[in-house]
């Protein structure tokens, strides 16, 4: 899972496989461990309505159970919904059609493909 933050933007991009552990286990985390011992731990999870968290080192996404299985379920790309001054988006990871990278193994075919 990729965790992007700009501003007060907050984005997750999960890859095929992530997707599918998020659908049978209505949750995923990750984290980052950094070299002094600590770890910034982030996840996303089924709720029952959306909302985000920040507590003892670790960020907390929870989407409206209904708008997850909906995105998992089909082509759409992502959920967005706003939490406080906080926008979310949580999205399919796409192969990068400019320069394709090492990461790109376990990602989703990029709708754009064709277009190039």
């Amino acid at each position: 899972m990729k965790l992007r933050v700009h501003k007060n933007n907050l984005r997750l991009r999960l890859s095929q496989s992530e997707v599918a552990r998020l659908s049978q286990e209505g949750s995923l985390q990750d984290r980052i461990e950094f070299p002094d011992g600590r770890a910034l731990s982030f996840s996303v999870e089924s709720g029952e309505s959306s909302g985000a968290k920040f507590e003892e080192d670790s960020v907390r996404v929870i989407a409206p159970r209904l708008d997850l299985r909906h995105w998992i379920e089909t082509d759409q790309e992502g959920i967005q919904f706003e939490t406080g001054p906080l926008s979310v988006a949580i999205e399919k990871d796409f192969q990068c059609l400019h320069q394709p990278s090492p990461e790109d193994v376990d990602v989703f075919p990029n709708p754009m493909s064709d277009k190039f």
